[in-house]
C-alpha cells in the first residue's frame, strides 16, 4: 500500500482533528520545522500545536529534537513527519474498525428476528429484555416497536467488504 495524501489525512485527523490535519499536512515533505514556524505559518495556536505534535509523537508519526536557544536560553524543538509509520497505524486503525464491524454484525445476526426500538430512539433491545420490560421504553415509558434490521446488517456488510478492499 502506497502512502496517499488521503492515509495522511485520515490518521492525522484521528490524533488532533481538522489542525492535526493542516500540521501534518504544514511538515509533510519538511524536517525540522520549529513549534513556533507551525504556529506562525498556519495560525493554529501554540498549545494546540505542541499537543498536537506530542499525540503524533506518542504514535511515532511525528519525530522532533529539542535545541536550546542560544539568545533566550529556552528549548525549541524542531519536528519532522515520519511518513512511513503513517502506513502502519492507518492500517492498524482499519483492523480495528474492522473487528468492531465484524463484532456489530454479529450482535446484529444474533438479534435478526428479535429486536425493539423506542419510537424516540430512545432504546433499542432485543427480544427477552424488550419483554421483561413490558415492551415499553425505560426512559420516556413509549410502546416499543419491533425492528427489522436486515438493512443494517447489509450495511454492516457491505463496510466489511469495502474495509477488506482497503486493507
Amino acid at each position: 500500500m502506497r502512502i496517499t495524501k488521503e492515509i495522511l489525512k485520515k490518521v492525522s485527523m484521528e490524533f488532533g482533528g481538522e489542525p492535526g490535519w493542516i500540521v501534518v499536512d504544514y511538515l509533510r515533505g519538511r524536517e525540522n520545522i520549529s513549534e513556533f514556524k507551525i504556529e506562525e505559518d498556519t495560525g493554529i495556536e501554540i498549545h494546540l500545536v505542541r499537543s498536537i505534535l506530542y499525540k503524533l509523537n506518542g504514535e511515532n508519526l511525528v519525530t522532533y529534537m529539542r535545541k536550546k536557544d542560544p539568545v533566550k536560553g529556552w528549548y525549541i524543538s524542531y519536528w519532522t513527519t515520519n511518513t512511513k509509520r503513517f502506513k502502519e497505524v492507518f492500517e492498524k486503525m482499519q483492523f480495528a474498525r474492522m473487528d468492531k464491524l465484524k463484532e456489530k454484525l454479529q450482535k446484529e445476526q444474533e438479534y435478526r428476528d428479535g429486536l425493539y426500538i423506542c419510537p424516540n430512539l430512545c432504546s433499542r433491545l432485543p427480544f427477552d429484555i424488550a419483554m421483561d420490560y413490558s415492551f415499553k421504553c425505560q426512559e420516556c415509558g413509549s410502546v416499543l416497536n419491533q425492528q427489522d434490521n436486515s438493512r443494517t446488517i447489509e450495511n454492516l456488510k457491505g463496510m466489511i467488504a469495502e474495509l477488506k478492499v482497503v486493507v
